[in-house]
């Protein structure tokens, strides 16, 4: 059985829908991206989930216990972190997470203990006579992740928490979120930076104008993307040298000429083509398309000095499951 499952969930604010219908699940130590734009619902989900909101209707059970029901029995097994984080000014990164430490029922010996394993887990032991107010943006977010762990939770429910965050502050982050996976956690994240989730998930859902359009594993999502593309894109560079451009449009004029090639774009010092294969086409199939494409252009005598298929990525999965939807 799943740790979370999420059932019809439905959540409206007067003649607005917010969440509409949707239902998920999340096993212990996985990571689920929720993908969506902003105002998609990904918000509104989590603080149902998180038991700070009451859905209109549907169901969500946490290791077996109705949220809804009894929101205070599972709230001891939830660690939330809102994309809005807030620390008081005055205390210190120690004082700050003992505090809440305290109100989480934590004491005595036992309390500081938690307090200096959470600040240790996050790198923040040699911060810990700082006041919160003089931290980094990155260093907050720790805190702010010290603060949803002291209680050992076993789900973690984090709204954007790399927003703003520089590239060393994600990959701090992501290795935090992958040791916590490790450690049987699970982890509901969300973000608005695709390629973000790729590198960590295990598996994602995708929700807009609050309905989920598809979950499953990141690999699969990236599967059924290619196959609803139909065709794949290469990006092709030549060896131009005294032809200058003429050699791009030569290349483009002969690339227009040849069989699953839907369109041919010039753009600074490369070529994007776009292949157009039989719907459900498989990856073998791509590559055997764009090795003829090759073929021909150096049978013509193309200058070409790269050629790439490039690979999908998470937001052409989102592309082409909301491709159509309009708000």
């Amino acid at each position: 059985m799943s740790l979370l499952e999420v059932k019809q969930l439905r959540r409206d604010y007067g003649a607005l829908r917010a969440v509409d219908e949707v239902s998920f699940e999340l096993e212990a130590g996985t990571i689920l991206g929720f993908i969506g734009p902003n105002g998609a619902g990904k918000s509104t989900t989590m603080r149902i989930i998180a038991t700070l909101d009451t859905p209109t209707s549907g169901e969500v059970l946490l290791d077996g216990q109705s949220l809804v029901d009894a929101p205070d029995k599972a709230r001891p097994l939830i660690g939330y972190m809102p994309d809005r984080y807030g620390t008081y000014d005055d205390v210190t990164v120690w004082e700050f997470l003992d505090f809440f430490a305290r109100a989480y029922g934590l004491k005595g010996e036992a309390r500081r203990k938690r307090v200096a394993s959470v600040m240790e887990f996050t790198g923040l032991l040699p911060l810990k006579d700082k006041l919160t107010s003089a931290l980094s943006k990155g260093m907050k977010q720790r805190v702010a992740l010290g603060r949803t762990l002291l209680h050992d939770p076993k789900l973690l429910i984090l709204d954007e928490p790399a927003d703003g965050l520089d590239p060393r502050a994600r990959i701090e982050l992501r290795e935090l979120l992958r040791a916590l996976a490790d450690q049987g956690k699970a982890i509901l994240i969300s973000s608005h930076i695709l390629t973000e989730l790729a590198e960590i998930c295990d598996t994602c859902a995708i929700i807009e104008q609050g309905r989920l359009l598809a979950t499953g594993k990141v690999a699969d999502l990236l599967a059924q993307s290619h196959a609803g593309s139909a065709g794949g894109e290469l990006m092709i560079r030549l060896a131009a040298g005294a032809e200058g451009q003429a050699a791009y449009e030569r290349a483009e004029r002969l690339l227009l000429e040849q069989p699953r090639v839907g369109q041919v774009v010039q753009e600074p010092g490369a070529l994007r083509v776009r292949l157009e294969l039989e719907s459900g086409a498989t990856r073998t199939q791509v590559d055997e398309a764009a090795a003829r494409l090759l073929a021909a252009l150096v049978g013509a005598g193309v200058p070409v000095c790269a050629f790439s298929l490039r690979e999908l990525n998470l937001e052409d999965a989102f592309m082409t499951v909301t491709k159509g939807r309009v708000a």
